[in-house]
């Protein structure tokens, strides 16, 4: 239960500090491309810094809970933040979210929670992961990350922001691994291990990265956009990390019908969603408040 809730609060926290950087940034000009004086920009932005602020918060929340729980519970339940994100949007930038819009965020939900009852994922260690398996499993991250993130550059379209999204929400999942290899050594060996740890070092490259795949997804083009593939592609990471990587177990047999009947109607919702108008209505951030 305390696991849950950290998630929860993390994915709250994260929904809203996604929600305050869009308000900053939507400030700067419009571009798909972060440099040193959009950078400068938005750090003199208030209300931007204060988006920063309330997702580090949801850091150390989330961090929280992979001390207390497997990664492929706590991930899944970062989709959360996509409806709530969705509400904060609409109010904070007064867009009317249409009933299709509202049907595919509680339809996520819904399904997540389905979902994480049916795998009722479990057990697992970070501390027993060799080197070689942390290669690959980065290396093939990594690349599926620039994959992405090389599609989003050349397209010019609304796209751009939903690629970008996918690209951040896969580097999140995969700083989340790193995060959980940093606590299972802080827990093993205490404050020492926190510094013989090679992920500790890792996140301080991640960390940055992150950051800027983030600004480069906000950046691109409508928060609704660039949301789905945010949230949605981090779990992913955590599922595919925690039952191949970790060693983490979800529950087989007759369930698998229910977890992939979940999985479907999750990837429907996604769909859904994504077909909105909303992405390909003018920006109503371009209008006078």
């Amino acid at each position: 239960m305390l696991t849950v809730l950290l998630a929860v609060a993390a994915a709250f926290a994260n929904a809203a500090g996604a929600v305050l950087q869009r308000a900053g940034a939507r400030k700067q000009p419009q571009g798909s491309d972060l440099d040193v004086g959009a950078l400068k920009g938005l750090v003199k932005t208030p209300v931007w810094v204060a988006g920063v602020a309330v997702m580090l918060c949801g850091l150390v929340l989330q961090a929280a809970a992979l001390a207390t729980g497997p990664i492929v519970l706590i991930q899944p339940i970062m989709v959360s933040e996509l409806a709530v994100t969705l509400v904060l949007s609409g109010l904070a930038f007064r867009t009317r979210l249409r009933a299709r819009d509202w049907i595919a965020a509680v339809g996520m939900a819904a399904e997540v929670g389905l979902l994480l009852f049916a795998l009722a994922p479990g057990g697992g260690d970070a501390r027993g992961v060799s080197a070689l398996e942390w290669l690959l499993g980065c290396a093939v991250t990594v690349a599926c990350v620039a994959l992405l993130f090389a599609a989003g550059r050349r397209d010019d379209t609304t796209h751009s922001a939903a690629f970008f999204g996918a690209a951040a929400g896969l580097w999140f999942g995969f700083t989340a691994v790193l995060m959980a290899g940093v606590t299972a050594a802080l827990t093993a060996n205490g404050v020492p291990g926190l510094f013989q740890a090679w992920q500790t070092y890792a996140m301080l490259v991640a960390g940055p990265a992150g950051f800027f795949l983030l600004q480069t997804a906000l950046r691109a083009g409508r928060l609704v956009a660039a949301q789905p593939g945010l949230v949605l592609a981090n779990p992913l990471v955590a599922l595919g990390w925690g039952l191949l990587v970790f060693g983490e177990h979800v529950r087989g047999g007759p369930w698998i019908a229910l977890e992939l009947a979940a999985a479907g109607a999750l990837a429907g919702c996604t769909v859904l969603l994504a077909g909105s108008p909303l992405l390909r209505d003018e920006d109503p951030a371009r209008q006078p408040a």
